[in-house]
């Protein structure tokens, strides 16, 4: 019997390790979920929906803004999406916040990931930081107004990871169901493997906002089913600079309502607006 017990734990810890190699060679693949379709297809899409391809020097599609806004508006925002999906599927964000104030106060900028959309690259955080950050410097590079990050699921990990880098060149962040850490998010969906070994794409927000002390705001869905609405209100408490909360009680994760009505969106954008200039006046 002792001998049967010791080979069926020894079979226990085989399966357990190849479990380990298979998650740990594939888990971008696993963590990451890219729609793919060609530039022009995406060009259609975006003039269908009133968006126009956001370049960098070299030409290459980097992202989406609107194609309608007729006035300089005084403040940017940089929009880091959710996993599933690409950046045009966010549209409502260019639509809710330009039409803030009759589009004097947002211009509205949807970043894509590398190897998301039609645009090229490899997936991972090391290379979504270093997009990231050289999406803020061609958005500075243009021209002087503040950029405000909002970070939605995923894009949460962006955005806290480049404030964190450039605390002094962000404005505010706006997080939409966020998460504290990816590495607790993932222990909660694989229970039986030990993620905080395996783990490379570690996404520590808590970490990250430590190195920020601008305004934050941050809407959490009640119900959500992904990274849960405690994860939010944990990396909401461990904030310490200017922050306010809002909470969709009965929204899951992908169920946030983003209609031009909902009654976050103009709250949050005073308190950003705001909390930024009460910063630059200390």
């Amino acid at each position: 019997m002792q001998m049967a017990g010791a080979v069926v734990a020894s079979c226990f810890a085989v399966f357990g390790l190849a479990g380990c190699a298979f998650v740990g060679a594939f888990q971008r693949k696993m963590m990451y979920v890219p729609f793919h379709q060609s530039e022009s297809d995406m060009i259609a899409l975006g003039r269908n929906l009133g968006c126009e391809p956001w370049r960098d020097e070299t030409g290459a599609i980097i992202g989406w803004k609107s194609a309608n806004h007729e006035r300089r508006a005084a403040n940017r925002l940089l929009v880091f999406h959710g996993n599933a999906g690409y950046a045009l599927h966010r549209e409502h964000y260019v639509s809710g916040f330009e039409g803030i104030d009759g589009g004097r106060k947002w211009e509205v900028y949807l970043f894509e990931y590398p190897g998301y959309g039609a645009r090229p690259g490899a997936l991972g955080q090391e290379q979504f930081v270093k997009a990231g950050l050289e999406a803020l410097n061609a958005l500075e590079a243009k021209d002087s107004r503040p950029v405000y990050l909002l970070g939605e699921s995923l894009g949460s990990g962006l955005a806290c990871a480049v404030a964190a880098r450039e605390a002094d060149r962000v404005a505010g962040l706006f997080l939409v169901t966020p998460f504290a850490r990816m590495r607790d998010v993932a222990a909660q969906h694989f229970r039986f493997l030990p993620v905080g070994l395996i783990l490379r794409d570690r996404w520590d927000n808590m970490a990250a906002l430590s190195r920020y002390r601008g305004p934050m705001a941050m809407l959490i869905a009640g119900q959500d089913e992904v990274v849960t609405a405690a994860q939010g209100r944990l990396l909401f408490e461990s904030f310490g600079g200017p922050k306010r909360l809002w909470e969709e009680p009965d929204a899951g994760h992908n169920t946030i309502d983003f209609d031009a009505g909902v009654r976050w969106k103009q709250p949050v954008s005073d308190f950003l607006l705001d909390g930024a200039s009460r910063r630059l006046s200390q």
